[in-house]
């Protein structure tokens, strides 16, 4: 009985530091290391497979238009996040508990919870079947039965589950910026010279007045290009808590996260146009010379896609359940989604993903609202439930579908974001708490 009063007391008096400002000895990322994280981060056979469904559904003009204008203000969003993180000190968690109120803002965590979980699931099919299509295609290898399939899944989570048992900030720091960044930029380059080259032997005035099918419009497909860096808005804080200073935040993430996008995108269009009828994304990069390679690099790099979703994924059920440590909760949401990727179709699932990734443009929009234009300095809200800032979100989701469904030649992302960002802004606290020392 004694052990067990003493364990539940120390459960209880277990720091939560999901919802605390990372202290400034912790501080450790400079610019390079914002700048190669989501430039890291921003890479991926997802991003470059959404980047085929531009065209023909747009031309090739108004794609590059879209793709370049879209990711700049997408990665400019997510920047400004970064800066807010870093000004605090606070993770995402925790910016959601200031905007919205301890009691409410365990709704938002939960769904980011929810859809982290879906997304490092679908990571991992992503890289599963990555694995068996350079298997069978390179070495005839049949690895997409289910013996293969449990196999490479658990290969791939296996080495999830490992980097999960390291500390997050020496990753970011050695792996990812030293190692894992010059090779998937050799990568990018060796694809874009061999899809670059293939699009000019076609001619490349036929391809930039290649004209679209009319199934999408500007902005619908701006829109889509924001999707990728938007979906990410409910991590950034977990990382750019670490910065040194919201400058170098802001304008690593900036650059980093835009670069990746505009050149994945770009990469998705040029790999489209110059394949076959019929030929999916991972077999085109493996027909082109040195492709095995350069997708063998691709792939390993998205690892820490995934391991980007389920550290942040960690840090908020640590916020919840404080007993356990960001460490732990990262273990055990590894080996749930490696479960998960074993056993549900999750290609089916992926318009249900974007379905719920949707709840965090508004969702973002109210907290940059509230917090973004305030120097930093908030850090908490007293009050269980932020009523006006609860109401503009749940506004806000019913805002997208609406013009989702309605009004889709003007986009989604971008009307809710500015309806909700400027109404937060108008409806914020007049004194809200803060924090001395902020760092600007």
């Amino acid at each position: 009985m004694a052990n067990t009063a003493s364990s539940e007391s120390s459960q209880a008096a277990a720091p939560n530091t999901a919802l605390s400002p990372v202290p400034a000895s912790e501080r450790v990322f400079n610019w390079h290391n914002h700048a190669s994280l989501w430039f890291s981060l921003g890479v991926g056979l997802l991003v470059m497979q959404v980047g085929a469904y531009l065209v023909p559904a747009v031309g090739s003009r108004d794609a590059a238009i879209a793709i370049v204008l879209g990711s700049l203000i997408g990665a400019g969003l997510l920047a400004w996040t970064a800066r807010l993180g870093c000004q605090t000190g606070l993770s995402s968690a925790a910016l959601m508990h200031a905007t919205y109120g301890r009691a409410f803002a365990r709704l938002p965590v939960l769904l980011n919870m929810a859809q982290l979980i879906g997304w490092t699931t679908f990571e991992l099919v992503i890289m599963r079947d990555g694995t068996a299509a350079i298997g069978k295609q390179s070495f005839g290898l049949g690895l997409d039965g289910v013996e293969g399939r449990v196999l490479t899944t658990l290969l791939w989570g296996g080495v999830l589950v490992l980097l999960l048992s390291k500390p997050m900030t020496q990753l970011v720091r050695k792996l990812v910026s030293r190692v894992a960044l010059p090779l998937v930029i050799a990568s990018l380059l060796w694809l874009s010279w061999q899809f670059g080259g293939q699009v000019q032997a076609q001619g490349l005035a036929a391809f930039w007045a290649r004209p679209g099918d009319g199934s999408m419009g500007m902005l619908s497909a701006m829109d889509l290009v924001i999707a990728m860096p938007v979906s990410w808005l409910p991590l950034v804080a977990d990382y750019a808590r670490y910065g040194t200073s919201g400058k170098s935040a802001l304008s690593g993430t900036w650059l980093g996260y835009a670069l990746a996008n505009i050149w994945c995108y770009a990469l998705g269009v040029m790999v489209v146009t110059v394949a076959a009828p019929g030929t999916d994304l991972v077999s085109a990069l493996l027909l082109a010379q040195g492709g095995l390679l350069a997708l063998s690099l691709i792939l390993v790099d998205e690892v820490d896609n995934a391991y980007g979703d389920v550290y942040s994924g960690a840090v908020s059920g640590h916020s919840i359940k404080p007993g356990w440590s960001v460490r732990q909760w990262g273990l055990a949401l590894a080996v749930l989604c490696t479960s998960l990727a074993l056993v549900l179709p999750m290609h089916s699932l992926e318009p249900f993903l974007l379905m719920l990734s949707s709840v965090f443009v508004p969702l973002y929009g109210v907290i940059l609202g509230r917090l973004a234009l305030s120097g930093g300095a908030v850090v908490s809200n007293s009050k269980a439930v932020d009523w006006s800032a609860a109401l503009l979100w749940l506004g806000g989701i019913g805002c997208y579908h609406a013009l989702s469904a309605w009004a889709p030649q003007w986009g989604a992302a971008l009307p809710t974001l500015a309806a909700t960002f400027i109404l937060a802004w108008l409806t914020r606290p007049a004194s809200p708490l803060t924090l001395a020392g902020s760092k600007a």
